[in-house]
């Protein structure tokens, strides 16, 4: 039998003899309801959540430019490791920015606030920390500790990574089972303070889309104690030889050689047992320009000669889009933007709001739970997350 489409798009996969019948026993039952009067009421459809990072690391954050109507989640990056405990490196910035990011729950009181631990500067401490069950109770009893003080949401852990080296840090092949007990460990601890206050606490975590990830660490398993996975779905940097190509392509490219796309990765979880209801899609507000070498005639395929760096989506828009120096493309097949400037012989790749419509209906095409983005302040203007509202609701 082909596979069956639910009425929200999603895939249900094949029905077997057994469920067919009890399909028709049901419209059977429906038809009956309808005649006697009765009705089925429908169970109400989980909204898509659009979780937002935001750096403390730069300094006190104006809260005037957060639209927390347009967020369900503001995940606050990042809290550090010492003596497998968590701590706020930053204490003078980060303690004023946790309290003025509760006022937001003013104009959104359905806001949810998380302490994102990690991250690539501050993940070197996590092997260490998570190699013992004492060590494990301690880090995660001093998150609850932190969660208690400002007053937070929930706990977002982001190891880069287990069993790789990331930013060089120390790791080992016990990561991998350890990160599926150091979850645990902090899923136990907010449950004890669930039952103490009554309120509902997160535990979610940031993973990288590649099957080096997967393959270090146990998804199916971790899944169970987390509410939500988000995926750092973006920096698919160009590979040897370097030549052009996108930093997040949704879908595999007629024109840019890539082998890393997001609807690959998706497929990867999938095949790894990770429901897709707890995959959140990540999209970034920046993108990434290059050099490419001078005899580079089109910026298909084109020689990198460097990195130059990265650039926010307001940045893009206002200064590069709209001058006279870039061409602006779309890759129809990809689904991603991109920019070359034939005279200065420079490339970007970038999201922007048509390529963030096309993510988006691809996460309510596949029942993900819904987006994130890194980070807010890249795009001051707000046009990316305008674009996200627009389609996820």
């Amino acid at each position: 039998m082909k596979s069956q489409v639910n009425s929200n798009g999603c895939n249900k996969g094949k029905l077997s003899i057994f469920a067919e019948k009890i399909s028709k026993i049901s419209l059977l039952a429906l038809f009956f309801y309808s005649l006697t009067g009765y009705g089925f009421e429908k169970p109400p459809r989980k909204k898509h959540v659009i979780i937002g990072y935001i750096a403390g690391y730069a300094g006190i954050i104006d809260i005037e430019t957060i639209k927390p109507e347009k967020l369900t989640h503001l995940n606050y990056a990042f809290a550090n490791i010492r003596n497998n405990r968590v701590v706020l490196d930053e204490a003078g910035t980060d303690t004023v920015n946790l309290k003025n990011l509760n006022t937001l729950k003013l104009k959104n009181p359905n806001l949810k606030i998380l302490i994102s631990i990690g991250g690539w500067s501050y993940s070197g401490n996590f092997s260490d920390m998570a190699l013992s069950v004492t060590s494990r109770k301690t880090f995660a009893e001093s998150a609850i500790l932190l969660l208690k003080k400002y007053n937070l949401d929930g706990i977002d852990i982001d190891w880069e990574f287990p069993g790789m080296p990331g930013a060089g840090n120390i790791y080992r092949p016990e990561d991998k089972h350890n990160f599926t007990l150091l979850l645990k460990t902090c899923r136990e601890q907010l449950n004890r303070l669930e039952q103490q206050s009554g309120k509902k606490l997160l535990l979610t975590v940031a993973t990288d889309c590649s099957k080096g990830f997967l393959d270090h660490t146990e998804m199916n398993s971790v899944q169970v104690y987390l509410d939500y996975i988000n995926l750092m779905a973006y920096d698919f940097l160009p590979e040897v030889p370097l030549v052009t190509a996108h930093a997040a392509g949704l879908f595999p490219s007629r024109k840019f050689a890539i082998s890393n796309t997001i609807s690959q990765s998706i497929q990867d979880y999938l095949k790894a047992g990770v429901l897709p209801e707890k995959m959140v899609l990540g999209i970034p507000l920046y993108g990434h320009l290059y050099q490419l070498k001078t005899h580079t005639l089109s910026a298909v395929g084109a020689e990198i000669e460097s990195h130059i760096g990265t650039k926010g989506f307001t940045f893009i828009k206002d200064s590069l889009i709209n001058s006279n120096h870039f061409q602006y493309r779309r890759d129809k097949s990809s689904k991603s933007a991109y920019l070359f400037n034939p005279y200065d012989k420079q490339f970007v790749s970038f999201d922007d709001e048509w390529s963030v419509k096309q993510k988006c209906n691809y996460v309510k095409k596949q029942c993900l739970a819904g987006v994130m983005f890194w980070e807010y302040s890249s795009d001051e203007k707000a046009y990316l997350l305008n674009a996200i509202n627009k389609v996820i609701k």
